[in-house]
């Protein structure tokens, strides 16, 4: 697989980069996402450091992930951790020519309060029984990994499976094999699906 087509300074980048905390132009991200909140109990997020990512964007870095994943293989299935891993399954699916896609859904959280984990519905047999039936080939995706806990939980189950992730935090980032980006732990991502177009004032208006 050749490296995501986005300007020579990132082909550079990929060229020398094997796997995570990789400098390049991914780097400029660090103090400028704002990661989503997806296993911690915080307050709402300062929005004056709020990064929103757009569909070119996030399409850019679910291909550069599946571009660090063509090497990491073979797998023969994907588990997405639902909802957040969806999209981004999608995407290294066909990237990759994986044709087998599995869910695991765990609730972790609402926006103000987060609760106990709790998986919503699990792998299924046939999936789990692949390779060593330990996770020895099948791929786990995620869109960002927080603390750490949801990935933790995944983890348990199968142990051997190599895990991605598009966005990762310091606490987090231990669980993971693969990612894109790290930020910073008190960061927040706004991903595509959870904006809409609205009007901006202007910024200077009335002065």
């Amino acid at each position: 697989m050749s490296p995501p087509s986005c300007g020579t300074a990132c082909r550079a980048h990929w060229d020398k980069c094997d796997n995570t905390r990789a400098a390049g132009p991914h780097t400029r991200y660090r103090h400028g996402h704002l990661a989503h909140r997806k296993e911690t109990d915080m307050p709402p997020p300062d929005l004056s450091k709020a990064y929103p990512v757009s569909w070119d964007q996030f399409h850019r870095d679910a291909r550069a992930l599946a571009w660090r994943l063509s090497n990491k293989g073979p797998f023969e299935a994907i588990v997405c951790i639902t909802r957040g891993g969806l999209v981004p399954a999608a995407i290294v699916a066909r990237e990759l020519e994986l044709r087998i896609i599995e869910t695991i859904c765990i609730a972790s959280y609402d926006y103000k309060k987060q609760g106990d984990l709790r998986v919503l519905k699990g792998i299924a047999p046939e999936i789990a029984k692949i390779g060593d039936g330990k996770g020895k080939g099948v791929l786990v995706v995620d869109d960002l990994t927080d603390t750490g806990k949801t990935a933790k939980m995944v983890r348990d189950l199968l142990p051997n499976a190599h895990f991605a992730a598009m966005y990762a935090k310091p606490q987090g980032a231990p669980i993971i094999d693969t990612f894109v980006t790290e930020v910073s732990q008190d960061t927040w991502i706004y991903f595509p699906w959870d904006m809409g177009l609205s009007y901006q004032e202007p910024m200077r208006k009335g002065e």
